[in-house]
């Protein structure tokens, strides 16, 4: 019990530090795209932190780019004249393609009026089974739509933003 109070604690003063670090300096480097992410409802500042300083503050070139970075397409098997998929590319970056498909479930619990969640619905409605390899679709999609968001300043359709701090 005493191990399990020195990581809480722990953590509390790595989340108050980073708190401090966002007050202080509220429009140098990065600190202006987590606190945009943060905004959408369902992400926190955990996870718009990582996501920022994991992804969307690199330079990449498309959609494309952002979803084959976090690990996030598929991987195809070519040979010969037979194609197919063989599922959730292992390269990329694993934590970020974690955390994505956490916050995609999140972002189902939140957000059930965007224009995504509502695209899953209607995906899944009847399709048993299918609703862990859609996850990974909505995940990508959102990491796209919030690459877009942070780049561009898109907010997704339906989706709801905390106002402005």
């Amino acid at each position: 019990m005493e191990r399990r109070r020195l990581v809480r604690d722990q953590i509390r003063q790595i989340e108050e530090a980073r708190l401090e670090r966002f007050d202080h300096a509220p429009g140098d480097g990065s600190h202006p795209m987590v606190r945009l992410l943060a905004r959408v409802i369902g992400v926190g500042i955990e996870t718009a932190d990582m996501l920022v300083h994991e992804v969307l503050s690199r330079n990449m070139r498309d959609r494309r780019a952002v979803a084959r970075y976090a690990g996030l397409t598929g991987s195809p098997d070519e040979s010969g004249r037979k194609r197919r998929e063989r599922g959730l590319a292992r390269s990329g970056n694993g934590r970020v393609r974690h955390g994505m498909i956490q916050l995609a479930w999140r972002f189902l619990l939140h957000q059930k009026d965007s224009a995504l969640a509502q695209w899953f619905r209607a995906r899944t409605e009847n399709a048993r089974g299918s609703r862990k390899r859609m996850i990974v679709a909505l995940a990508r999609k959102l990491l796209i739509a919030l690459w877009r968001l942070v780049r561009q300043g898109v907010v997704p359709d339906g989706v709801v933003l905390r106002p402005a701090q």
